[in-house]
């Protein structure tokens, strides 16, 4: 007769098997918002300067990657291609040309950040959005305008980045905090 005492305990995936959420909110989430850019209404915040409320949130973009980063090392490319395909058929090739373009200068900033330097998590984090936010904003935004005119605002501008910075600065205090609790 065999007891429960004799069977061997089922083995736990990997870490990296396991799970990886991050990737694909990042992989998903990429197509998302910028087919939001296809069709969200443009604010004029005063005469000749028009708004896009949606390049608030896109600081969710370089945030979630760092965390995808993490989770799948590298590969952080494959999923980025992955969204840029999902990109094109959502919102149109050239839109997906110019979120690859803006991708790849902040995935360049991210890697370099990330394989180059020993800072802490929190820090990586911060520093890769401070560095990425304006060059990724100003790219994307240039190449948004091959969709939909007045992209290139400076309201804009100013939003996408106060948006990526604002969602870094968030991520970057609760990862601080909980280094500080370990």
């Amino acid at each position: 007769m065999s007891t429960s005492a004799n069977k061997p305990a089922p083995e736990r995936p990997s870490k990296k098997t396991r799970w990886i959420k991050y990737t694909i909110v990042y992989v998903l989430l990429i197509p998302f918002i910028n087919w939001s850019f296809t069709w969200a209404p443009m604010w004029e915040v005063m005469p000749g300067w028009a708004f896009n409320p949606v390049t608030i949130v896109t600081g969710l973009v370089l945030v979630v990657r760092d965390f995808a980063q993490r989770e799948i090392g590298h590969w952080v490319l494959v999923a980025m291609a992955i969204a840029l395909i999902l990109t094109a058929f959502a919102a149109g090739p050239e839109l997906a040309l110019a979120s690859g373009g803006a991708f790849a200068i902040a995935e360049l900033v991210d890697w370099a950040l990330f394989t180059f330097t020993k800072y802490k998590l929190s820090t990586r984090v911060l520093l890769s959005s401070a560095i990425a936010a304006p060059l990724d904003t100003t790219l994307f935004l240039y190449g948004a305008q091959m969709i939909r005119p007045d992209q290139l605002t400076l309201p804009n501008i100013t939003g996408s980045i106060a948006g990526k910075m604002l969602g870094a600065i968030v991520i970057w205090w609760i990862i601080k905090r909980k280094m500080e609790t370990r």
